[in-house]
């Protein structure tokens, strides 16, 4: 994940240097005569980890916009409090200072996406970006008593 601005240029130079070298490999492949599927198989891997850092990219794009689409589920928290810091302009380490923390604290929480992060502090963090958030739960499809007795037991 992208976090911070010089991540950003890093990863957009890899993105633009991967091009070159998926072309060079496609045409190496070429030249050794492989078929389609073959060439498909020996490219996928390189396709793939181009695709995520484009995603990475567009990520960090969409939330510098202040574009932080929906959380469709409290475990993406923390995607979404980076993404908060990370449009508010403001580097871990004033972060870190506004929480009264460490500053590799909230490195170490952004690289851990504030997993197990409690709810007083996503709440201490969403303050101060004054973010509001709105919580609706769906259950799909409802548990039965059966199921959720099961669970519990």
């Amino acid at each position: 994940m992208i976090r911070t601005e010089s991540e950003y240029k890093e990863a957009v130079k890899r993105l633009q240097n991967d091009r070159t070298v998926i072309q060079k490999q496609k045409q190496e492949l070429l030249k050794l005569n492989l078929k389609p599927e073959e060439i498909k198989r020996a490219m996928d891997p390189t396709l793939s980890f181009h695709e995520q850092l484009k995603e990475e990219v567009e990520w960090y794009e969409r939330v510098k916009r202040g574009d932080f689409g929906i959380l469709s589920s409290l475990r993406k928290i923390g995607r979404l409090l980076i993404a908060l810091r990370i449009s508010s302009g403001l580097t871990q380490k004033e972060l870190a200072k506004l929480l009264s923390v460490p500053e590799p604290q909230i490195s170490r929480d952004e690289r851990n996406e504030y997993h197990g992060i409690s709810v007083e502090r996503a709440a201490r963090i969403l303050d101060i970006f004054r973010a509001h958030t709105e919580t609706r739960v769906e259950v799909d499809p409802p548990p039965s008593r059966r199921r959720l007795a099961a669970v519990h037991s």
